[in-house]
Order: C-alpha cells, then sequence, then structure tokens
C-alpha cells in the first residue's frame, strides 16, 4: 500500500493522507482481494490435486483406459493445472462459471437459482436472530447472576455445544415425525408464494437460530458488561437512572463495535453453514448442489460453489471491519 501512495499523484496522495479513514478502508479492500485470490489458487489446486477424476467415475470400473483418456481430453483435464486456473479464473470473474460435466447445464444458472434460496434461509434466520439476541443479551446483563442470567446461560451454551446436524435432526423427530406440524424435507420452488416458503423453512431457519443465536447473546452479554464497569456508567447510576434505562441508552451504543463485529461474523457463518443444514433437511440451496457435485466429483460445480462461499465470506467480514473502523475510532490510530 505504502507504493501505492508513492505512485498516486499528488492530488491523491494528499487525499489519502489528508483522510486516514479513507486509507485504511482502502487496505481492506486490496487485502480482500489479494485473500480472494489467494483462496481461489487454493480452491482449484485443491479440487485438482484430489485423487480420482470425474472421467473414472462417471465411465464406472469397467471403463477403458482409452476411454477415460478421450473424456479427459474432451474436458480439458490433460492441460497443465496452471493453465486451466487462469482460463477458470477469467472466466469465474465474469460471472461465466462453465458447464456442469455431470448434467451439462449452465453452472451460473443453478447458482443464480440456488443462491438465492441459501440467501433467503440465512437472511431469514438472520432477522429473527440477531434482534433476538441482542435483547437476550441486555436483559442478561440487566438480570445479572440472577435466575433469568443463569437459565439464559445455561441454555446458549447447551446450543454452542449441539452440532447443527444433530440440532437440525432433534427439530425433524419432534415437529415433523411427532408432531406432523413442519414439512419435511424442506422443499422450496419457483413460483412459491413467500408465506409457503417461510413454512417449508421452518425447521431449517430455527436450526440455524439456535447455533448462531448463543454465540451473538454471549458476545452481547460480554461487550455490555465490559461497558458497565465504565466511571460513566457509574455516573449515571449516580444520577438515579434505572439499571434497564442506562444498559439501553448508555451502554449499548458504546458496545456497539464488538456488537456488530459479532453480528457480521455469525451473519457470515450463516451464509456459509448454510451446506450441513441444507443437506440435512434436502433444501436445495448451494450446500445441497456443491455435496451432490461432490458425490459425482462434478469438479467444476465444486470449485463454482467454493469461490461463491469464499467470495461471500470474504466480503462479509471486509465489511465488518468497515464497519468496525467507522464506528471505533481508536482503531484508526495503529499503536
Amino acid at each position: 500500500m505504502s507504493k501505492y501512495i508513492e505512485t498516486c499523484s499528488k492530488p491523491e496522495r494528499g487525499l489519502l493522507v489528508r483522510f486516514p479513514l479513507l486509507l485504511l478502508i482502502l487496505k481492506r479492500l486490496v487485502l480482500s482481494v489479494v485473500l480472494l485470490l489467494s483462496v481461489s489458487f487454493l480452491i482449484f489446486g485443491g479440487i485438482a490435486a484430489l485423487p480420482g477424476d470425474f472421467a473414472s467415475t462417471y465411465l464406472g470400473q469397467s471403463a477403458t483406459p482409452q476411454a477415460v483418456a478421450n473424456i479427459r481430453q474432451e474436458l480439458g483435464l490433460d492441460r497443465p493445472v496452471t493453465t486451466r486456473y487462469f482460463e477458470w479464473l477469467s472466466h469465474a470473474s465474469r460471472g461465466d462459471f462453465g458447464t456442469s460435466w455431470a448434467s451439462k447445464s449452465s453452472i451460473s444458472e443453478q447458482i443464480k437459482n440456488r443462491l438465492g434460496n441459501s440467501l433467503f434461509l440465512a437472511g431469514f434466520a438472520a432477522i429473527i436472530s440477531v434482534p433476538l439476541a441482542v435483547s437476550l443479551g441486555m436483559l442478561s446483563v440487566h438480570f445479572r447472576n440472577r435466575l433469568p442470567d443463569k437459565l439464559i446461560n445455561i441454555v446458549s451454551l447447551g446450543a454452542i455445544s449441539l452440532p447443527e446436524f444433530f440440532i437440525g435432526y432433534l427439530l425433524i423427530l419432534c415437529f415433523s415425525v411427532k408432531l406432523g406440524v413442519a414439512p419435511y424435507p424442506a422443499t422450496v420452488y419457483d413460483g412459491m408464494d413467500f408465506f409457503s416458503k417461510v413454512k417449508a423453512t421452518a425447521l431449517p431457519t430455527f436450526s440455524l437460530v439456535l447455533v448462531v443465536l448463543a454465540h451473538m447473546m454471549r458476545m452481547t452479554r460480554a461487550a455490555i458488561l465490559s461497558v458497565m464497569s465504565s466511571a460513566y456508567m457509574e455516573t449515571a447510576e449516580l444520577k438515579g437512572i434505572g439499571a434497564f434505562r442506562a444498559i439501553i441508552k448508555h451502554a449499548a451504543p458504546n458496545a456497539i463495535a464488538p456488537i456488530v463485529n459479532v453480528v457480521a461474523l455469525n451473519l457470515a457463518y450463516l451464509v456459509v453453514g448454510v451446506v450441513v443444514i441444507e443437506v440435512v433437511f434436502v433444501y436445495p440451496g448451494m450446500g445441497q448442489y456443491m455435496v451432490d457435485a461432490v458425490t459425482v466429483r462434478d469438479m467444476p460445480v465444486v470449485q463454482a460453489c467454493g469461490l461463491v462461499f469464499a467470495t461471500l465470506y470474504i466480503s462479509l467480514n471486509m465489511i465488518t471491519d468497515i464497519i468496525a473502523i467507522i464506528s471505533n475510532p481508536r482503531l484508526r490510530h495503529p499503536r
């Protein structure tokens, strides 16, 4: 970044020096792009280095070496890895992920349809979990070391300890098998109205909410408790401001930076962590699409899904860093 500033014209250089916030944001953007390029290389190289290939899996055990060689030549697998990587990266940067080897369909079209389903599931879970986690965190602080606080902590520890697939299977057993009040599998399709889609995704959404709620709630509680020990909070209490009002009016706004960080990180986990939940509930999203592709060793689909997940995760983390820098002036001045 220092070399970039040196090569800038004088007006641009003055602008960057005069506005350190702009410089920090620019650094985050450049680092995110470099990280994404590195991850794309690891995704492509790691999948290409796996033993076996699509040709052998597609043709079966009775395939002749000549038939396997012909399939590999047709798919371009006989070319050097570096050549294939740069060609794939060039097309992927334009939104073209090629054609699926197994279904012969456009990967970009499939991702377009399935990514919307995954984002709907993650967004629905976020709309429920974020305000609920912040509210429970403030409630836990208000009743700290008392029965409500202990109950919230016990439930949150239990939710953190259980893996998401186990929670999913428990919900299926209780609400689908025993009670019959929730549909399974969670099937959605084009043209489905909003309320039908909400009903179909109730169980996977509830599973995701339980997974991320506990962590966000505990981090919110810790951030607000850290602020509560400050001198100005003691002054507010001495002035006669009620405890819960002091938490909402003074403690929560000053603890917003760590709360925003943990919320954004959990939102990134929601987008990437839907893979397991989608497989458990047979939900037609990106996670299910990638797992099906892994089963038949459809490398272009696996690489495309991995790159999309990495892009979403890195982008959300970059946004988190920028929001933290804007909301916390101390992060703008390195120690």
